[in-house]
This record gives C-alpha cells, sequence and structure tokens, in this order.
C-alpha cells in the first residue's frame, strides 16, 4: 500500500512537471496581440515589409501586430531582445542577411543566431543595384567598371550604408570575384552615402534597389547591374552582375521571420501559413513592387537550412577578406 501510495505521488508529481511544459495548442494562440520586433528604424524596406504583412496577417489571425522598432548595432539590439523574449508565441522578429554575417563581424554575440531563435519563414529578397551618378560619360556597363578598375587600383571608390551591410558586402563579392582594387567609403546609413554619390565625391554604390530606383528612375542615376542571381521585375532591363560580365556572382539580400527558440513548433507553423496567406493577397505583392521586393515564402525547415547555408557562405568571406567594423 505504501509502494502504491509512493507510486501514485511520483506519477502526480511528473504530471505537473508534463503540464508546466506543455506546449499550447494551436488553437489557443493567438489570444492577445503579438509584437513584431524590427531591429532597425522605420522607413527601410525591412519596416516596410513587416507593416505590410502584419496588417493581412492580422486578419487572418484575429489579432493585431505590433510593430516595434528596436535598432542599433547592426540589428544586434533588437536580435538580443527577441532571443530572450519567452517562447510564448507573443514575440517575433523580423532580420535581414544580418542572422549570418554579425556573428564573424563581431566576434562576440550575446545571443546564437541559429541556437536561440525558431525559424519561421523567408519573406522577401531586395536586390542590390550597382549604380554611377549618370553624369559619368565613360561608365555605361560593368565591363567599363571593371576595365576603370584596373587601369586606377584602389582608387575608384564605391560607398555603403556602413561596413558589414549587404551593400558592403555586396562591394567585397564585386571585387574578389571580378579581380579589381576598389576603395569602399563606409557612411552612416543609406542616405548620406546615396546624397555623395549624387554630388559626385563617390564613383559607385551597390545600393539597395528600394532608395535606389527613384533615383534610377529620374535619371540621375545609372544603374549598371542587380546583385541577384535573376533580373529584378523593377528594373527588368538592368541585367544582374553575373549577366554584366561577373560570371559567378550573387548577393541576394533577403528578409525573414524569426521568433525566441522555444517557440513551440504548432504556433512557429500557425503564423508561417498566415504570413504565407498574406504575401499572396494583391495589396502585399502591389506594396512589395513599389519597395523592389521579391517575394519569396518557405517553411520553416527551409529557412533553417537557408540560414546555415548562408553562415558559412559568409563567414568564409568575411574572414578570407578580414573585414572590420567601424
Amino acid at each position: 500500500m505504501h509502494t502504491k501510495r509512493h507510486l501514485l505521488a511520483l506519477l502526480a508529481l511528473a504530471g505537473l512537471g508534463l503540464a508546466a511544459h506543455a506546449q499550447p495548442a494551436p488553437t489557443d494562440w493567438p489570444n492577445k496581440p503579438i509584437r513584431w520586433i524590427v531591429p532597425f528604424p522605420p522607413g527601410g524596406a525591412m519596416d516596410a515589409i513587416a507593416r505590410t504583412l502584419g496588417e493581412k496577417a492580422a486578419r487572418t489571425l484575429g489579432q493585431p501586430f505590433v510593430i516595434e522598432n528596436k535598432p542599433g548595432a547592426g540589428g544586434n539590439i533588437g536580435a538580443d531582445y527577441v532571443a530572450k523574449q519567452p517562447g510564448d508565441g507573443y514575440t517575433m522578429m523580423i532580420t535581414s542577411i544580418g542572422m549570418a554575417t554579425n556573428k564573424p563581424l563581431y566576434g562576440k554575440l550575446s545571443y546564437d543566431p541559429i541556437k536561440d531563435f525558431a525559424p519561421v519563414s523567408l519573406l522577401a529578397v531586395v536586390p542590390n543595384v550597382l549604380v554611377t551618378n549618370a553624369t559619368q560619360p565613360d561608365v555605361k556597363n560593368v565591363k567599363d567598371v571593371i576595365a576603370a578598375a584596373r587601369k586606377a587600383p584602389g582608387k575608384l571608390t564605391y560607398a555603403s550604408a556602413g561596413n558589414g551591410t549587404s551593400i558592403h558586402l555586396a562591394g567585397e563579392v564585386f571585387t574578389s570575384l571580378a579581380n579589381v582594387e576598389m576603395l569602399h567609403i563606409p557612411y552612416k546609413g543609406s542616405g548620406p552615402a546615396v546624397s555623395d554619390l549624387l554630388g559626385g565625391q563617390i564613383n559607385y554604390m551597390f545600393d539597395s534597389i528600394t532608395s535606389a530606383r527613384p533615383h534610377i528612375q529620374s535619371g540621375k542615376l545609372r544603374a549598371l547591374g542587380v546583385t541577384t542571381a535573376k533580373r529584378s521585375s523593377t528594373l527588368p532591363d538592368v541585367p544582374t552582375l553575373a549577366e554584366a560580365g561577373v560570371p559567378g556572382y550573387e548577393v541576394s539580400p533577403w528578409f525573414a521571420v524569426f521568433m525566441p527558440a522555444a517557440t513551440p513548433k504548432p504556433i512557429v507553423a500557425k503564423l508561417n501559413a498566415a504570413l504565407l496567406a498574406a504575401m499572396k493577397d494583391p495589396e502585399v505583392v502591389k506594396r512589395f513592387e513599389s519597395i523592389g521586393a521579391e517575394p519569396v515564402g518557405s517553411s520553416p525547415d527551409e529557412l533553417a537550412k537557408h540560414l546555415a547555408r548562408e553562415s558559412e557562405r559568409w563567414t568564409k568571406l568575411i574572414t578570407e577578406r578580414g573585414i572590420k567594423l567601424d
């Protein structure tokens, strides 16, 4: 009898433990607003994508998405914050290529980009585009850029929005594959870099298509090549850099959603489905087109594999080229 009571007590304790760690059923979620952390300031492509998708996905899930911008340290402040939140399904983050590049760039991070997050879905790719001031008469295409760079090694400049950004890394891949030397000039953001490019103080920039396209359309900047593997649907007449004279070139700045690692899989799956449905909405498609974003969408497992591949690729390049942060 004593043994039976002891066994029942153990089973009761085990039941309490299981209850404490039980994953909430998908039908229980969400029952309150979901915080969507954007680790960069308002106004950029990342912020626009989150607000656009959040508005549509909220209708599917029946709860609003509250966008919170937590910028700083190349996205690290926002990522660290999300990594430390409970895995209850009420905190998510949109992020970018920085999830693959920040670890080799910063050396030590307060979070692990792979272990501390649950992948949800790839959202979109926003190409970068190699641009130059349209007043330059001798630069009509990418081969002209390569020829000029070889005539004056280390003299021609390309701007970026800061060390370690996709704009900077796109230039590093270019100089590596084209076997040329160019001087990288980092700025505090894309705006001042574009301003100096328009003013003629800088020769080139691998700018985001979101900020470059208005200047291309106005005739102030000349687009020479997009960084992605295929042409951009918003600049269909501009060749890829691989087509234009740099075989094998491909840099695809991507945006994706992650949640804290402990988030239950049924919640991740439900959010994934809501986001994929939102990306098919005609209003979302139109908004994405307006900022030059190419919709992607993926399963959580596909995003996990993508992050692993990208982390390996960029760690190798950043280490080989000794890229340092400012």
